[in-house]
């Protein structure tokens, strides 16, 4: 019952985002249905139906990454001092992560299916004048092996990746205690014992061992590992300091090199409406793995390029709001940057996607609208949901310059100066990739 009132008893905007993941979920495994409602309709053209396919990977991968942001920023679901002694411990804490996340997907695949048959005319008729019969096989039996199956992919892949990403971790190893001499030596037994004292504090000071045999005992100038305090836990990517550089920055220029050069190659072909599923394998096949390649390689760039924006705000004597603003960017490059990479991609890939349509006024058609929609907005609120993830996380020491007679005026700017230099360096890139890879598609 205490994991069910922490689950219901939340705030409205963690139900807001709740349900965001949830119309993900529903707008993905929509797509997944069509394609499905594609092979049925055409069960001669295997290779456009598998391409089709393909393309519901990038839903698939941002609706899993839009839930496990919302997971970790679940207050209810944080570890806090005494919930462990009512039985709510990490453990715990992460299967009702895991829980939540696997009702908010399942919920939005079954309004997916629900949207699916009353289009398909399966439960009042064919709405729309039957304008969805052509893509959604209307009149042929659906497969219930395949529908779940392809209903079950985002719930199930989602709640593995929560799962995974917030299982509880001990920082500190397990090791097996060693008999050792204690830092006092008792006094008994008379001169003989007196003698061995003595010889064993001449042994510990030179650091040699006593003459009557044994274990040697624990120099002065060492701690005992039975007393010493328990080690600190290693730092994650998300928790660097401001001074840590991230790395992976000549990987990701490689990897973003590459993606142009496949979307240069796609644009060899003849240009066809490849987002609508009906281009040859070659073309835009090609054009999805530079895709991903580009998207990959800003994703890995993105930390190192925020960090970068951390030290420009610091250059040339900065005053306390530059200083608070890029000490806070340097801090929070591995946890803003990623998200932020992904909606670069996104963006640049819908710039240079609309560059492989003939007929300007209508560029889209409704799946690939879907399609754009899902991956844009998924992209959207996660870098909303990490900022509040950020805003969190910053709390303590926001708390504490507050006490310390900060003005809120000034952290508030501080903020606005951390979005606006963002802003300012990765809109002009992102343009820039962007019209590097409509170049060779508008030729």
């Amino acid at each position: 019952m205490l994991d069910l009132r922490l689950t219901r008893a939340a705030r409205p905007a963690v139900q807001l985002r709740r349900l965001l993941v949830a119309g993900a979920s529903a707008g993905t495994g929509f797509l997944l249905l069509s394609c499905l409602g594609y092979a049925l309709k055409r069960p001669e053209a295997a290779g456009s139906g598998a391409l089709r396919l393909a393309w519901c990977v990038v839903p698939v991968a941002a609706t899993v990454y839009l839930a496990l942001a919302v997971a970790r920023t679940d207050p209810g679901t944080r570890p806090r001092p005494g919930l462990s002694a009512i039985g709510l411990g990490p453990a715990r804490l992460m299967a009702i992560s895991a829980l939540v996340t696997a009702l908010a997907t399942t919920l939005g695949s079954l309004v997916a299916l629900s949207l699916f048959l009353h289009l398909r005319g399966d439960l009042k008729g064919l709405p729309f004048d039957g304008a969805a019969a052509a893509f959604l096989a209307t009149g042929k039996p659906l497969p219930l092996a395949a529908t779940g199956t392809l209903l079950a992919v985002v719930p199930v892949v989602a709640t593995v990746a929560v799962a995974v990403a917030l299982r509880p971790r001990d920082p500190r190893p397990v090791a097996r205690p060693q008999r050792r001499y204690l830092p006092f030596v008792r006094q008994a037994g008379g001169p003989a014992a007196a003698g061995r004292t003595a010889a064993g504090t001449e042994a510990a000071a030179t650091g040699a061992a006593p003459s009557g045999g044994g274990a040697p005992p624990v120099p002065a100038n060492r701690i005992d590992p039975r007393f010493a305090p328990p080690p600190r836990p290693d730092k994650t990517d998300d928790d660097k300091g401001p001074g840590d550089t991230p790395s992976g920055l000549p990987w990701a220029v490689a990897l973003v090199a590459a993606g142009l050069t496949a979307q240069a190659y796609a644009g060899r072909t003849p240009r066809t409406p490849a987002f609508t599923f009906t281009a040859a394998p070659t073309g835009a096949g090609f054009f999805l793995l530079g895709w991903l390649l580009t998207a990959v390689g800003l994703v890995l760039a993105a930390p190192g390029l925020t960090h970068l924006c951390g030290r420009l705000l610091q250059c040339a004597r900065p005053g306390a709001l530059r200083l608070l603003a890029g000490r806070g960017l340097m801090a929070e490059a591995t946890r803003i940057g990623r998200p932020l990479g992904i909606l670069c991609a996104v963006t640049a890939a819908g710039y240079a996607m609309t560059t492989l349509y003939d007929a300007p006024g209508r560029p889209f058609g409704p799946l690939s609208a879907l399609g754009a929609l899902v991956v844009a907005g998924c992209a959207f609120a996660t870098l909303l949901t990490v900022a509040v993830e950020t805003r969190q996380c910053r709390a303590g020491t926001t708390d504490a310059l507050l006490r310390l007679g900060a003005p809120a005026s000034v952290l508030r700017g501080a903020a606005a100066l951390r979005a606006f230099t963002l802003l300012a360096f990765f809109a002009p890139l992102t343009l820039a990739i962007a019209a590097l890879a409509a170049f060779p598609l508008s030729r």
